[in-house]
């Protein structure tokens, strides 16, 4: 079936060629412009020292009293020094040449806290040593920090030396990139040169499970509630305590309540195991993301300490679950905080054990109650407040970062 344009002859004989429009889109503009900063980052940096501000200053006085005099002895030492600035570059090129660096860690690092780690530095160069290194930590957002670099006067060709250094990872997550740097003025401090080193490897940080701010009040608070929760029918003797109002007569105390004037309770110290459930809601909107952090803080200083009394935990949050120390140790629990990250979920899990005292993490603390956790420790915003002003130690987003 023919279409129904009419035939120009003219438009139908000359055909125009299409030209293609390139266009370069915002990404890969950016994306270039990334790798072009890392290009330079890799490269060694130089950094005229006061010394070498002042050496250059006297190189220009000399050249200035050469060409005014024109007196060849003057031309020499002006050679002697500009020979001397170009010795003193090539120097200290050769003293960071062929330098490698290690790092080693802890197994266990929780965030916001200060670590030994172990640096390793080696000369492969087989015949020249290297003079006045010193090793630091970029520093940049979100990256390791180190309390202070490390300084080796010499080291030998062949040779590895170690140090013992200060780490502080600033918050939770997976660090895949660690960046360090070479420096070095030697042999006469006119320039500091600067080599850029990157370590590729994978460490997994706890967050913080030291004390913030009402951290120790809640967990005086809990560790109160969780003895009273599970105090009462066993056998061994606990205490004698004031008679309360329901309570059984059998377990009361006629000599100590004929001695005191009032109705005295023997309580006994119950025979179970006392195990606290420990729920982590991650249903949280994007507006609550700095909570959830907080709330993760939170989260990994109780299990921590509760861990750490004795106590038996059995955590969950929306879908998983573990108990410690059935399944493992504590550990789990915080690699787990360590890499959550906020996700949508349906309704609130219902709790899967009537006689352990439960504490949850949730912004809908009203959801939970519906779904049978009334004798909870619900922790919302409103119990769980952010501190103003705060900057969270343990905050790492998805639970991730490259530093």
């Amino acid at each position: 079936m023919r279409s129904g344009r009419v035939a120009n002859p003219v438009q139908d004989s000359i055909r125009f060629p299409t030209c293609s429009r390139s266009t370069i889109e915002p990404a890969t503009v950016r994306t270039l412009w990334q790798q072009f900063r890392a290009f330079l980052a890799r490269r060694i940096r130089y950094k005229i020292t006061r010394g070498g501000v002042l050496f250059t200053f006297a190189i220009l006085l000399v050249a200035a009293g050469a060409i005014v005099s024109a007196n060849n002895l003057i031309f020499l030492i002006l050679a002697a020094m500009m020979a001397t600035l170009l010795v003193s570059g090539l120097v200290s090129r050769l003293c960071l040449a062929g330098l490698a660096l290690d790092f080693q860690v802890p197994e266990h690092i929780p965030a916001g806290r200060s670590v030994p780690a172990r640096l390793f530095v080696r000369n492969h160069k087989w015949f020249l040593p290297s003079f006045s290194i010193r090793v630091e930590a970029i520093r940049e957002a979100g990256s390791p920090t180190m309390k202070s670099g490390v300084y080796f006067p010499l080291i030998a060709a062949g040779v590895t030396l170690d140090a013992v250094v200060d780490i502080r990872f600033p918050r939770r997550g997976t660090y895949r990139q660690n960046g360090f740097a070479f420096s070095t003025s030697f042999p006469f401090g006119f320039l500091e040169k600067t080599a850029r080193v990157t370590l590729t490897r994978e460490m997994v940080i706890y967050p913080a499970i030291d004390p913030q701010a009402g951290f120790d009040d809640l967990l005086a608070g809990i560790s109160g509630e969780i003895e009273s929760h599970y105090r009462g029918l066993g056998r061994d003797f606990y205490r004698i305590r004031p008679y309360e109002a329901m309570e059984s007569s059998r377990h009361v105390d006629w000599k100590a309540s004929a001695h005191v004037g009032s109705l005295q309770i023997r309580e006994f110290a119950r025979e179970l195991e006392q195990t606290v459930e420990i729920f982590l809601d991650r249903d949280v909107p994007h507006a609550l993301d700095p909570w959830f952090e907080h709330a993760v803080n939170c989260c990994a200083f109780l299990a921590w300490r509760l861990s750490t009394q004795g106590a038996s935990i059995h955590f969950r949050s929306n879908g998983y679950q573990f108990r410690q120390p059935e399944d493992g140790d504590i550990y789990t629990i915080l690699k787990y905080l360590a890499l959550v990250y906020p996700q949508r979920a349906d309704t609130p899990e219902a709790p899967l054990n009537d006689a352990s005292f439960k504490i949850v993490f949730t912004p809908s603390p009203r959801a939970f109650r519906d779904a049978g956790w009334m004798e909870a420790r619900l922790l919302g915003p409103d119990v769980l407040p952010v501190p103003a002003g705060s900057a969270d130690p343990g905050s790492a987003g998805p639970g991730s970062a490259e530093a």
